[in-house]
């Protein structure tokens, strides 16, 4: 149902109502536009109660009446925020739980007895959750004014940072259910948990003050350009300059800090009115929530936002100002440095297009008074659309039943299919050329390379395909990430050759992190993986975003090479979508910059930080191949291999990006040589300390087969044949995973800190110098091996050594643990160039030399029993040393509950009644890759009950922690054996 927006005023009921009216707890903007619906109902001779965290001026500035009444109270916490552009979900969830859960029953009791104190007609919520369910309580009746509602914000959350709170999804979601109909308002997300739902214009504040009497009162000319600066709070660390600002320019600052700001910016007061200010400037620069973006529009102000981490509200707004033509986007990069000119200049030209209506306010507060006075706004409950309604509120409370499961409705996550990015779910026909050729999008003629049948691949060129309809026809969609289509048809040139490679994430079988040791490691390439398309374009026919044109322009030098990036996924992770550099800017004079350098440059902006491990490809050809760009550069990354889990999706996304890169430049690298040019990436452009098997997986790994390789520091055995009676399989804990994280890092510290030792014990020992007080004196030197020493003095890798020399010469002298400071004052460095010792903090020592040292030789007893005759003996002892290298992972400190949850569960799997009785199907598990999380390794018999197996383990899982783990299963060949596609456009586009 939609109310036009004719209605002159409200007015004045028959009956004296009294309204409840709550307002949530996150910022100002729903306060704000609370004041104007309830305005118009006190002017209709109501009694309003405000229930809010807000500010009193906030309400008092715009409404003096003894019919306002304001109750300060908080009863939900919104998004909590890290800084003014990224929230903290965990925070939030917890916050949430803190705020509304835990006091759940004390709030209800309190809020019926409030409500049935002040005889409320009319409960409002906007959009308190438990008000909803208060008023159900006491018998009201009650309405939500909203554009979005927290079980759609709050599922997103769950499902990236917290699955223990993911009843707070359902609970919020049936509080909702309670009331009466929605009024949405305009620029709205999902929100299904309502059953009846009526539109209203915008609501926005009215303006007390013209343009010009604004300007006059703050002595600002009419020929000054003026921006309104409004962030709700400053960026941590960013500090205002003055070149910040075009000549001629001024900035009005709301929510400053107590920092002097330079003469060109000017701090509003507290408490000003920003609607006539807004009305008095040339253009806004700050975030995107509900109260400015329905502002700007409603002004007519161009606004230059900038993208917020983890708002799931703000695509849906950013669209609505963008129709409208009323918005531009800056780059977070840009807006910290301070290159705001072409954002500026480009707002300035802009002609916001909005002639919709405004009164929203005064329509809502219409439809609240008529609902007070018993109107019934609700559809035929016997329609299609409130039977779908009501389904799926019925679902809600069926699945809170006691004893029953609670999930998260699959239409609250964001579509990770929607571009092939989850190979797993992809149904497409393996015959590759029926599916180009059946395409509905323009296709493409393949001039080199195959497909190989992938079905990911096929998609990603159907989605290529796609893009070159949305460029030419300008087609618009309404799918989430319309965004990066756009942006993506945008970089390339249609009638030249692009360049595809693909490259998987691995499954760490066995080997684990004990890559940087030396160690034989046995990995499989999994059936997820990242594509890449690269196109090199002449800099004078590149096809530049705005403000990278501008950037150029502002240099004078003419067109010069540019990398532009677009990455798929942007909204799932909350990252920004593009990226773009001058290449040059990755050289210093006539060299290429330092990796230090480098590390710093992609570090400014963290929304931006991921394009490290793209374009740190393009630095380190430079550098270690002496190879110039001479040509722009488009990239498209698209990876379905999932973030956080332990399956290298990094790596994925470096041997990807190179081999694309290499590619379409003619560089003929070997898959050997292409992981360790990754590794480089990795280690000296992102700053993780991985080893090497991971880029060596995903680049010489073949389908249906263990990559056999010593990490010395990459060399490859071969491929292991995985037999036919035995399977492998990846489950997630669900826990994130990180190699860049200080756990990871410290064990490898630890690890190359015991070879320094043993390196010194062996020196000593051999020169004769070792102290008799340790129980050794000169005639036992022969029994030590002095050749043995020699090299042990000499030690490459840990893993060149024996378990059985580590522990009868060197396991005895290895502390537990050593302080950062008291190792470098006796040995000076650990000679490690991946990782920096850190003098005030303490380092595990033994367990992580003993790891790397074992494991090579389970790995090696691992290999040499896959190729032995198949057996229950065999079965049983891979497994027992897959136990064993997971139990190694603990004693490191790089276990986590999660993952010792799963592989528990395989064990008691394995010793049920079921499997003692000669049924067994699963023999082992472990966690996999830098641990801390993350997924695990399994491995069972090849038949149908052990699948059944596991997927009894993923519900265990889910019934024990409420996260469902994704299961890897299914393998792909690796970015050597893929080769790249050269591909050219076939179909010039259908015109009507």
């Amino acid at each position: 149902m939609r109310i036009e927006d004719g209605v002159e005023e409200v007015s004045a009921s028959r009956n004296h109502l009294v309204f409840a009216y709550y307002v949530t707890g996150h910022g100002f903007g729903h306060a704000t536009r609370v004041v104007e619906v309830v305005r118009h109902l006190i002017l209709a001779g109501h009694d309003v109660h405000v229930v809010t965290g807000a500010p009193d001026f906030v309400f008092t500035t715009e409404i003096q009446s003894p019919r306002l009444f304001l109750r300060k109270l908080v009863l939900d916490c919104g998004a909590v925020q890290a800084d003014a552009l990224t929230v903290d979900r965990l925070a939030s969830l917890e916050k949430y739980s803190e705020t509304a859960v835990e006091p759940r029953a004390s709030i209800l009791e309190t809020e019926v007895k409030w409500l049935n104190s002040i005889k409320a007609d009319l409960v409002v919520s906007d959009v308190v959750a438990v008000a909803c369910r208060a008023a159900a309580d006491a018998g009201i009746r009650s309405v939500c004014v909203t554009n979005f509602s927290w079980d759609f914000i709050y599922a997103e959350y769950v499902m990236a940072a917290g699955y223990h709170h993911r009843s707070i999804v359902w609970q919020i979601a049936e509080d909702y259910s309670h009331c009466e109909f929605l009024i949405r308002l305009p620029g709205y997300c999902p929100m299904p948990a309502f059953r009846d739902v009526i539109d209203v214009p915008l609501v926005v504040r009215r303006l007390h003050k013209s343009r010009k009497e604004v300007r006059s009162e703050m002595g600002i000319s009419e020929d000054v350009k003026l921006v309104i600066l409004n962030f709700g709070g400053q960026p941590a660390g960013w500090k205002l300059k003055e070149e910040y600002l075009p000549p001629g320019w001024l900035c009005l600052v709301c929510g400053a800090s107590e920092q002097e700001l330079p003469t060109n910016f000017i701090k509003l007061p507290k408490d000003a009115y920003t609607p006539d200010v807004m009305a008095a400037s040339d253009c806004m620069l700050g975030k995107i929530g509900y109260g400015t973006v329905s502002e700007a529009l409603a002004y007519k102000l161009p606004f230059v936002f900038v993208r917020r981490d983890y708002f799931n509200e703000e695509p849906f707004l950013r669209n609505m100002l963008e129709y409208y033509q009323g918005g531009v986007e800056m780059i977070r990069r840009d807006l910290l440095t301070g290159h705001w000119r072409p954002y500026l200049e480009r707002a300035t030209s802009l002609k916001p297009s909005y002639d919709g209506g405004v009164n929203g306010g005064q329509v809502a507060a219409r439809i609240l008074q008529d609902t007070a006075n018993g109107k019934n706004y609700a559809s035929d409950k016997l329609s299609g659309a409130r039977r779908l309604r009501d389904a799926i509120v019925l679902g809600y409370q069926l699945q809170r039943v006691p004893g029953r499961d609670i999930s998260i409705p699959e239409w609250y996550s964001s579509a990770e299919s929607e571009f092939g990015l989850r190979t797993g779910s992809q149904s497409v026909d393996n015959d590759s050329s029926s599916l180009l050729e059946n395409s509905d999008a323009v296709d493409f003629e393949i001039l080199h390379g195959d497909v190989m049948g992938l079905p990911d691949t096929l998609s990603f060129l159907r989605s290529l395909g796609e893009l070159g309809v949305v460029y030419d026809q300008e087609k618009i969609t309404e799918k989430h990430n319309v965004r990066e289509r756009k942006a993506a048809a945008g970089i390339f040139n249609w009638e030249e050759d692009i360049y595809v490679a693909r490259a998987p994430g691995r499954l760490d079988v066995i080997g684990g992190i004990a890559d940087y040791s030396g160690s034989l490691v046995l990995q499989m390439p999994i059936r997820e993986a990242c594509h890449v398309a690269v196109q090199k374009v002449q800099p004078s026919k590149h096809r530049l975003w705005k403000h990278a044109q501008a950037r150029q322009n502002a240099k004078g030098q003419g067109p010069t090479p540019v990398l532009q990036i677009v990455s798929y996924g942007s909204e799932l992770s909350n990252r920004g979508p593009t990226f773009d550099m001058d290449i040059s800017d990755f050289m210093d004079g006539d060299q290429p910059i330092s990796y230090e350098k480098a590390k710093s440059y992609f570090a400014r902006d963290p929304s931006q930080k991921w394009a490290a491990y793209v374009a740190g490809t393009i630095l380190v050809l430079m550098k270690e191949l002496d190879i110039r760009f001479e040509n722009s550069i488009s990239m498209l990354v698209s990876s379905a291999v999932p973030e956080g889990k332990g399956v290298s999706s990094s790596a994925s996304v470096e041997v990807a990006s190179m081999s694309a890169i290499a590619a379409a430049h003619g560089l003929n690298i070997s898959p050997r040589q292409l992981a360790l040019l990754c590794q480089k990436v990795e280690n000296s452009v992102v700053g993780a300390p991985c080893g090497v098997m991971d880029q060596m997986a995903s680049a010489c790994g073949e389908a249906n087969k263990l990559l056999a390789m010593v990490c010395q520091p990459a060399e490859v055995l071969g491929l292991v044949d995985i037999p036919s009676h035995i399977r492998f399989w990846g489950i997630d804990s669900g826990l994130r995973h990180s190699i860049g994280g200080a756990d990871y890092g410290s064990v490898r510290i630890g690890a190359f800190m015991g070879r320094k030792m043993i390196k010194s014990t062996a020196s000593a020992i051999s020169s004769q110098s070792y102290s008799n007080g340790n129980g050794n004196n000169l005639d036992e030197l022969e029994e030590y091996g002095i050749e043995l020493l020699h090299d042990e003095a000499s030690l490459d890798y840990l893993c060149n050594l024996t378990p059985h020399r580590f522990e009868a010469i060197y396991s005895k002298n290895l502390p537990d643990t050593i302080n950062g400071e008291a190792f470098l004052t006796k040995y000076d460095n650990h000679n490690d160039s991946a990782t920096v010792i850190d003098k005030k903090r303490s380092y595990g020592v033994k367990a992580a030399t003993r790891h790397p040292i074992y494991e090579n030789f389970r790995v090696k007893a691992f290999k040499a029993l896959l190729t032995s005759a198949s057996s229950e003996e065999q079965l049983t002892a891979l497994g027992e040393l897959m136990y064993q290298c997971h139990y190694s992972y603990s004693a490191c400190g790089l276990g986590s509950d999660g993952t010792d949850r799963l592989v528990q569960l395989v064990q008691e799997m394995q010793h049920g009644k079921s499997s003692v009785s000669g049924d067994g199907t699963l023999y082992g598990a472990k966690i996999t890759g830098g641990g801390s999380g993350g997924t695990i390794c399994v491995m069972g018999r090849n038949c149908l009950r052990s699948s059944e197996q596991i997927l009894q383990i993923q519900q265990r899982y889910r019934n024990a922690t409420g996260y469902m783990p994704f299961l890897f299963e299914g393998s792909s060949p690796g970015a050597g054996k893929f080769g790249h596609l050269r591909i050219r456009r076939r179909l010039a586009p259908k015109q009507d």
